[in-house]
């Protein structure tokens, strides 16, 4: 197996980057890296992702396997088929304050061909966690979110 792990410091609430983080409609309008989503934050559904992976774009339908509001998102993908080369996509919400939190974005790869694909892309997968943690953090530091009060 082997991990890409990417962190950032946020100056919101983890409920503000949560809602940027799971308004998959809106990844087009803000994230360099996933540049087009569709779906819903519910797990064992699959979401619909466009991913910018240098040059080129490829698309991707991951299953949503956790999903623990203002915490954690994770999906699971596969290329071709599973167990040749499959990526279990995490993020963690941490908060530190009430107006700051740490986010790690990473991602476990195994199977068969994960040795050979990670050699052709964990260089711009990495570049690609890092422009999406900035432009997420951004995007939540200053955006004004209503936050129910439930």
């Amino acid at each position: 197996m082997k991990e890409l792990t990417t962190e950032i410091i946020i100056n919101a609430s983890a409920e503000q980057v949560w809602q940027v983080l799971t308004d998959f409609a809106a990844y087009h309008e803000w994230n360099p890296f996933i540049v087009g989503s569709s779906g819903n934050a519910i797990a064992g559904t699959r979401l619909t992702n466009q991913m910018k992976q240098g040059d080129k774009t490829m698309t991707f339908k991951p299953k949503l396997v956790k999903v623990e509001e203002n915490r954690r998102l994770e999906w699971l993908g596969h290329l071709w088929i599973p167990g040749l080369f499959d990526g279990h996509h995490i993020f963690i919400i941490e908060a530190l304050a009430p107006q700051q939190v740490k986010l790690i974005q990473k991602e476990n790869f195994s199977g068969l061909l994960r040795s050979l694909v990670m050699k052709q892309i964990a260089e711009t997968t990495r570049a690609g966690f890092i422009a999406m943690n900035r432009a997420l953090k951004e995007r939540a530091e200053h955006q004004t979110i209503p936050v129910s009060s439930s």
